[in-house]
């Protein structure tokens, strides 16, 4: 039998299993998050958010070429370049395997004695590698246009790598292996740091197989060796090759007066030179090692070069180009993420600690017209309560209270140590890694955010082995006709991929050790050191998991192992040969089966459009040359591949809040794109660079009524002393004088540009007067500033309804919903609106809602995911509400019966969290109001089932652990009951009233207690 041949065939094998599986779940279209910006940067040459992923996007494009002209395909080839690099994974995953096994079981290829070795060898590389290809974590990225599945490639490339090396070490030519290693290394770089961590694993292992005596002390300083390899092409290479370029570029253009760029150039020459004169060097005096480590720092950079694509695209000034790095001192900060800001991690501050001392640091420089600017100068902050490894340091936000809830630190107690490692062991380690451990090889309850709970449901894991008698909810297990997707996410596991991963991790140590150190390490670093070096402080924007995928990797390999510690204790009763084809039997039902049974539908994304579809509503929802302002990924990403691929509503302006504080970003505006204008932007840029007003703070003059805005925004630009205030170490700053503005209506004007029609004169103000809601100005405020005195209602200003109210600057009372978005109208205010934020322009949204929007599939999708159905659906129901209740206002009842019709013909009823019934129970009072009955008791016994579901649940837990009770879910639930009792009263539907009502005395009842605690 041909070892090779067969291993080949079957590894060829897996690829195939593997990608036939995800291009079949793959997502049709762009995907929430960073997808819809990936992919739009691949398919234009385009940059990204920091650090730069140009091999990802030089081969996105590469996939995307695949579309022949049909750019709505473009996001299928493109996650299709995905789906294929995970297949290449698995592939890889099993020769990796293969590789471990033969070297477990000491099998040589000519021996024809015990064929069981051999079964046994394919047998583990089978299982270990399909379970790994139906993980969770690994398939969610494997079917959407994103940096880890081809993260995931690279690491399994270096890992196989550093294996055939292993094996062929002896022969002349072996560190072949070691070249291509490092520069696929350097090549990783370019799509994801991820890959570096790998490095230690790589260094144990050259270590291992060159050295004769092996012992702890030289093991622990091979694996110190590793890491201080990887700090070196982390900070030596990476980073401080830039740094290196930027101070050469500043002596020569700032001292020498050469040209920008010219520096750099000359910084890069000598260091080929350097590379060049010590592989001369190692060659002329039969240096090999010195050879081996200049060639392997030699190709790193060839990998690492593709990051020359960063400045030259960001020069050729492209529509997406965050940050602009066109030179080396942005392309440092770009490399290093320092707009996210830094992280303490061997030493800081606690939360609570105050500020008592702050020195200056060095120069920060800007690209000037002829030289580099002292921007400002790095500030170096002391505290007065400090430690070392500190975890709960962050004092931003919402932060302190997660870590003191978390902890349970009573209010007025100072964090200690203590608290410290408690909060690192139970959330950063626990909360945020083992966690998602366990969801890949035990299973999960669902896919809600589980960030903050280390009991209950929600996000949490589960065997599934004695959920049986939990009582779980319906909405967790399944079983509800009426909510289509309910069930689809409780994925039980029953932990079998996990004993049988802990039965190969055993067997490894036990026969093997230095090889599963080796794994050891992978697993550690691409895992638990992850953990540590993020330093997360609290509650993320999503769940992390995806971080941590190299360390299931990892674990996948033992996964396979375990196939010849089963077949090992089964051939003491049975023969070697029947032993191990039935531990592959066995271990293939119980892992890849299992996990294909079980998670296919969950990543089965086939027939989902949401993303898609949501941001063309928003776009569709603005007037013809609108400016619209979103807030966040989910709200812009998707709205950036719609129009950078697809080229809808190129019209269209889209300004993202989240960067517009940002100099680059706000003169990136002062530019057309696609058919959009610039924005009505009049400072110049030397009103706003960096370090240049980047923050102008409120000082209360006392001025009385409302100013002008455009006098404010002349006020806080000026450069006169006059209107500056001077702090104590001399410097002159502008300053807010007052929070009350007042834009002056030029009706005609409004009426000629098309705002409303000549009807509406009536319904315009002669002032719209508002009060700014912050003490402070950022630069993306006092650009809107710019931009509201100026614009002169000649393009329509929208803000995207999921923009939060603190960054709508006061506005609310002059924003009407005409679909997706909020349209910046001059009406009258209605003083008497209770929410402003509901208000609508009911016919513009009308035909917005019913003629041109699109729905994402959401009625009949497979699977919907996370931000499809806990972002977007209560959107949706908002929507229809709003529309329904203005009709019903403007005396429109039969309009708001279509629209309400509508709602039921494109949405599921589903139930993602309890909040979503309170929109669903005023859209049953709306159907009673219309006399609409069957709409009105379809929406009342979809939310009665659900809240019985979850009353009954919780009645279970109070009888059996009160302190699993969710009190906030019963108080509603019970709450929402009774609202129903009381519009299916007034709606005379007798018997479901005196359903609910009997209910409702029930639960009060049965609730007594926890009600009047609430209470």
């Amino acid at each position: 039998m041909q070892y090779k041949k067969i291993n080949n065939l079957l590894g060829w094998l897996c690829f195939a299993i593997a990608s036939i599986s995800y291009i079949m779940t793959l997502e049709p279209s762009v995907s929430f998050w960073d997808c819809g910006e990936f992919i739009s940067c691949a398919y234009r040459l385009q940059v990204a958010h920091q650090p730069g992923y140009p091999v990802f996007a030089m081969l996105g494009k590469a996939f995307s070429l695949l579309s022949m002209g049909n750019n709505a395909k473009v996001p299928f080839f493109t996650n299709m370049g995905s789906a294929l690099a995970s297949g290449a994974t698995i592939m890889l995953l099993f020769w990796t395997i293969t590789a471990l096994a033969k070297k477990l079981l000491a099998y040589k290829e000519s021996e024809d004695a015990d064929q069981s070795k051999f079964y046994m060898i394919m047998g583990a590389g089978l299982v270990g590698a399909l379970a790994f290809a139906y993980t969770d974590t690994f398939w969610f990225s494997a079917v959407e246009t994103i940096v880890f599945a081809w993260s995931s490639f690279c690491t399994a490339l270096v890992f196989w790598a550093i294996l055939k090396w292993d094996a062929n070490a002896d022969e002349p030519g072996a560190d072949k292996w070691i070249i291509f290693i490092a520069y696929v290394i350097g090549l990783s770089i370019g799509i994801h740091l991820l890959n570096l961590l790998t490095i230690p694993a790589l260094a144990l292992v050259y270590y291992l197989r060159r050295t004769q005596k092996i012992n702890l002390k030289s093991s622990i300083l091979a694996i110190l060796a590793g890491i201080v390899i990887l700090v070196f092409i982390q900070y030596g290479i990476r980073n401080y090759t830039v740094v290196g370029a930027a101070y050469f570029d500043l002596f020569f253009v700032n001292t020498l007066g050469f040209g920008f760029g010219s520096g750099a150039a000359v910084f890069l020459v000598l260091l080929i030179t350097v590379l060049i004169a010590g592989i001369y060097y190692s060659i002329k005096y039969k240096k090999p090692m010195l050879n081996l480590a200049f060639l392997c720092c030699t190709f790193i950079y060839l990998g690492y070069s593709s990051f020359a694509y960063i400045p030259i695209r960001a020069t050729a000034n492209t529509n997406l180009d965050n940050a602009h790095p066109d030179n080396a001192f942005t392309l440092n900060s770009y490399l290093n993420r320092e707009q996210y800001g830094e992280t303490p991690l061997l030493y800081g501050p606690y939360f609570d600690a105050k500020p008592i001392d702050q020195t200056e640091g060095a120069n920060i420089y800007r690209k000037g017209n002829t030289k580099y600017e002292v921007a400002g100068k790095k500030l170096n902050t002391v505290y007065d309560h400090t430690t070392i490894l500190p975890r709960i340091y962050s004092s931003d936000g919402q932060d302190p209270q997660f870590y003191k809830e978390w902890l349970r630190i009573p209010d007025g107690q100072a964090p200690g140590f203590g608290d410290n490692l408690k909060f690192m062991f139970s959330w950063q380690i626990y909360q945020m890694y083992w966690r998602y451990f366990l969801w890949n090889f035990a299973g999960r309850y669902n896919d809600a955010d589980g960030q903050a709970s280390m009991a209950g449901i929600d996000g949490n894991w589960t065997t599934g082995i004695f959920d049986g008698g939990r009582h779980l909810p319906k909405s967790v297990i399944g079983g509800d006709a009426r909510d289509p997707l309910a069930g689809v996410t409780y994925t039980p596991l029953f932990a079998l991929p996990l004993i049988i991963g802990l039965f190969g991790l055993i067997f490894h140590f036990n026969r093997r050790k230095e090889d599963a150190l080796v794994v050891t390490l992978l697993w550690f670093f691409t895992g638990i050191a992850i953990v540590l070096y993020v330093n997360q402080p609290s509650i993320q924007p999503r769940e992390r998991d995806y971080s941590y995928v190299g360390s299931f990797y990892a674990f996948s390999i033992w996964i396979g192992l375990g196939v010849i510690a089963i077949a090992d204790l089964l051939r003491r009763k049975i023969n070697a040969k029947t032993a191990a084809f039935t531990a592959t039997g066995i271990c293939l039902l119980a892992g890849p089966v299992v996990l294909a049974k079980q998670e296919w539908k969950d990543h089965d994304r086939s027939t989902k459009l949401t993303p898609h579809d949501m941001a063309y509503d928003y776009l569709i929802s603005c007037p013809p040359n609108a400016i619209l302002f979103t807030y966040g990924d989910n709200d812009t990403y998707s709205l950036w591949y719609d129009q950078e691929v697809e080229g809808i509503r190129p019209d269209v302006r889209i300004v993202n809040l989240s960067l517009f504080s940002a100099d680059w970003n706000i003169k990136q505006m002062t530019r057309k794109m696609n058919d959009a204008d610039a924005l009505p932007i009049t400072m110049p840029f030397d009103k706003y660079k960096d370090g240049i007003r980047d923050v102008i703070y409120f000082d209360d003059r006392k001025i009385p009524g409302f100013t002008e805005l455009s006098e404010v925004f002349d006020f806080i630009t000026s450069d006169n002393p006059a209107t500056m205030v001077q702090y104590q170490n001399g410097d002159n700053a502008n300053y807010l004088p007052t929070k009350n503005f007042k834009i002056t209506i030029n009706k005609d004007e409004v009426i000629k540009n098309g705002v409303v029609p000549d009807s509406d004169r009536s319904k315009l103000t002669d002032t719209m007067k508002f009060k700014y809601n912050s003490n402070y100005v950022m630069k993306g405020n006092l650009a809107m500033f710019d931009v509201l005195a100026h614009n002169h209602w000649k393009r329509p200003i929208c803000f995207t309804v999921t923009v939060g109210s603190e960054n709508l600057m006061g506005l609310q009372p002059y924003l009407y919903r005409e679909g997706f978005v909020y349209h910046l109208i001059p009406f009258t205010p209605d003083t008497a609106n209770r929410d402003q934020m509901a208000k609508t322009n009911p016919i513009v949204m009308y035909n917005n809602v019913m003629n041109k929007f699109k729905w994402g599939n959401f009625k009949t999708a497979k699977y919907l995911d996370h931000e499809s159905t806990n972002m977007f659906y209560p959107v949706l129901l908002e929507t229809f509400l709003d529309l329904t209740n203005d009709l019903i206002t403007q005396k429109r009842p039969d309009l708001a019966v279509k629209v309400l019709e509508k709602c039921q013909q494109v949405l599921p009823d589903i139930n993602p969290f309890i909040d979503v019934n309170v929109r669903k129970l005023y859209l049953a009072e709306a159907a009673y109001k219309l006399n609409d009955v069957v709409v009105g008791n379809k929406f009342t016994e979809d939310i009665d089932d659900y809240l019985t579901d979850q009353l009954d649940y919780n009645y279970y837990q109070l009888q059996n652990n009160g302190d699993d009770v969710d009190t906030r879910t019963v108080n509603i639930g019970v709450q929402l009951i009774g609202a129903l009792t009381d519009f299916t009263k007034g709606a005379h539907q007798t018997a479901l009233y005196n359903k609910l009502n009997a209910q409702y005395k029930d639960y009060q009842t049965k609730f007594a207690n926890v009600l009047s605690r609430q209470q």
